[in-house]
């Protein structure tokens, strides 16, 4: 078994365009990225995601860890909880998170999810 890894995420250029996130408030942020391992039928996955500034309702269908590399957002759960994002931020979303996402300057993060 080969185990997967960058050692520099910030070199990994060839990412594949992921489209505009669907459930845009203002603005069009567009995704791109690139998978770091998938796991069987799909039910895990890690990679890198870069996001264009916008605004949108998130929903988080599986529990998301990310490391935040690059940019600034802000998430602002339904209850009111805010989380303002900057580089080297770590955030754990639970399944069923529910909020706005606000990207403020282009955000790179290292993500996981399962």
């Amino acid at each position: 078994m080969v185990t997967p890894y960058w050692t520099s995420p910030f070199a990994v250029t060839d990412l594949v365009d992921w489209g505009i996130i669907p459930t845009m408030i203002e603005g069009e942020s567009r995704t791109s990225g690139k998978l770091l391992h998938k796991g069987p039928n799909g039910e895990s996955e890690c990679g890198l995601w870069k996001c264009t500034p916008g605004k949108w309702f998130c929903h988080v269908t599986r529990d998301e860890f990310c490391h935040f590399l690059k940019g600034r957002c802000t998430y602002v759960h339904e209850s009111g909880e805010v989380i303002e994002i900057t580089p080297d931020t770590a955030a754990f979303f639970p399944k069923d998170w529910k909020g706005v996402c606000t990207v403020h300057e282009e955000i790179t993060k290292v993500y996981m999810i399962r």
